[in-house]
């Protein structure tokens, strides 16, 4: 008997049909899925584009209410120069300056209202921002600018003989938006300051940007001192000197008892294609190292008030026939002193002064000369102290000449010591010349000329000579042993506004 096995086999017809159904539904779902991915692509892109522009939009308000503040608006003062705009109409002992009991703001629109003491500032601020706008491609970008006054003070400023100025500090805060189908909104602040430095932060700053800026040798040295009993206490460091070039050194005893600061680097042979911070030679040393700065230091000519036609010369060594009627002063002689005494408000207009043989003695005040020349046995002296501002015009003097010339062995200037008390500025670019074996106390602003200081100069006595003060000229030489002791006061009383900063940025998008 035969058995017979039959095989039942399933019905599969169909399945392709099923299995590209499902093949389509997947790609189905991964295409919508590309197309949604794509489109999110895009639209973040767009939202990249405008959130972009928007800032853009609100940096430019930044920039243009910050180019107002510094460079075409003038901060209130008590002095009359602002009269429409006086100081004390701002209550500025809060954390923030108010007017009529509300925070100072300047705006460009009714967004938020302005409250500022003078309306014509007001209206100046909104003109200046008043071109706002720029097309895109669908829409258009703007801004909407606030400026908050967050605190302003009064200094007395250095380089004007103490006049009070006034600093503030100013918090912009700018909103760019987009305008169209799809809109975007970004706000930007920044914080722009100014700070009060000292005008006098080193013995000798050379603004020279080259070789041998600063140039010491022959056992030429600096140092510090502080008063103390009516006498100088010296300290072998705070003599700090700095420039925009380099510092040449050489002999057995030139020290620098302090630091050198400069933005250059590198010790070694200085040539103009290389300028390095030190070239030192023969034992020569700066005793606290180098301080490497970000930039150069920018100082500005100083403007003088030169009179337009100068008187004839005068020789004020302890006589007054020299002043002339109209010079803005009294003038009293006895023995060999002549006492110089500025009449209220008014600024002493001289030609080319010598003193020599006797005793000038200045009020405090402010004189303009042309020439200023002590010779031997001159003396000049502040009486009753305070603050004196000599302004050198220099007109006719050759630059191999002397505009300020103190080169006596007997010259005595200033012997009290106050630095801060004679202040001599000088604009041009003839020489000033100083000298070791006499005794010579004020600062000096001579921003383009060339000083040279020579001669012995002693250490660590009450009667030391020397140069005592600070002094910024454009290039330095001293030789000979010559000194220069630092006025460690001037770190705290002869200030100056610093240069504008932007010290704080910050932004966020809605």
């Amino acid at each position: 008997m035969t058995l017979t096995r039959t095989a039942t086999q399933s019905d599969e017809r169909g399945i392709a049909l099923i299995m590209a159904l499902f093949m389509v539904l997947a790609m189905s779902v991964l295409g919508t899925s590309l197309m949604f991915m794509s489109q999110s692509e895009t639209w973040s892109s767009v939202n990249y584009k405008l959130a972009s522009q928007a800032r853009y939009g609100a940096e430019s308000g930044i920039h243009r209410a910050a180019n107002f503040l510094l460079n075409s608006y003038t901060a209130p003062t008590n002095t009359g120069s602002t009269p429409n705009d006086p100081l004390n109409a701002y209550d500025i002992t809060g954390p923030t300056v108010k007017y009529n009991n509300a925070q100072v703001r300047l705006s460009s629109d009714a967004t938020y209202a302005s409250n500022y003491g003078n309306a014509a500032v007001v209206t100046a601020f909104q003109n200046a921002l008043a071109t706002n706008g720029m097309a895109l491609d669908t829409g258009s970008v703007k801004y909407k600018v606030r400026a908050e006054l967050i605190s302003m003070q009064t200094y007395p400023e250095a380089m004007q003989n103490n006049t009070p100025k006034t600093i503030q500090t100013w918090e912009i805060t700018s909103v760019g938006f987009v305008e169209g189908p799809r809109q975007a909104q970004v706000e930007v602040s920044a914080v722009i300051e100014k700070q009060l430095v000292p005008l006098y932060r080193y013995a000798a700053f050379a603004r020279h940007d080259g070789c041998a800026a600063l140039s010491f040798a022959g056992g030429a040295t600096t140092d510090s001192y502080d008063m103390q009993a009516g006498n100088p206490v010296f300290f072998n460091d705070d003599g700090n000197v700095g420039t925009n070039g380099n510092l040449t050194e050489a002999g057995s005893g030139t020290v620098i008892n302090g630091t050198l600061s400069t933005p250059r680097s590198g010790v070694g042979n200085c040539t103009a294609n290389n300028v390095t911070a030190q070239t030192i030679n023969g034992g020569a040393s700066v005793s606290d190292g180098l301080v490497e700065l970000a930039q150069n230091i920018s100082y500005p000519n100083p403007t003088l008030s030169a009179p337009p036609i100068w008187p004839s010369n005068q020789s004020l060594g302890g006589s007054c026939i020299g002043i002339p009627m109209g010079a803005g002063a009294l003038c009293a002689s006895a023995g060999n002193v002549a006492q110089v005494m500025p009449q209220p408000n008014t600024t002493v207009r001289l030609g080319d002064v010598d003193v020599s043989g006797g005793t000038l003695r200045l009020a405090p005040g402010k004189y303009v000369v042309n020439k200023l020349n002590v010779g031997a046995n001159g003396r000049i002296e502040i009486n009753p102290p305070g603050s004196v501002t000599i302004e050198v015009a220099g007109q006719g003097v050759a630059d191999n000449q002397a505009a300020i010339d103190m080169t006596s062995s007997s010259a005595d200037v200033n012997p009290s010591l106050d630095s801060g008390q004679l202040q001599l500025v000088y604009g041009g670019t003839a020489e000033v010349r100083l000298r070791g074996n006499a005794r010579i106390s004020a600062v000096i602003y001579a921003p383009n000329a060339s000083t040279s200081f020579t001669g012995q100069g002693c250490n660590n006595s009450p009667t030391c000579s020397g140069f005592y003060g600070a002094l910024i000229t454009k290039v330095l030489t001293a030789t000979g042993g010559a000194t220069i002791h630092y006025d460690r006061r001037l770190q705290r009383t002869m200030m100056t506004a610093g240069e504008n900063m932007m010290s704080a940025f910050t932004w966020k998008s809605f």
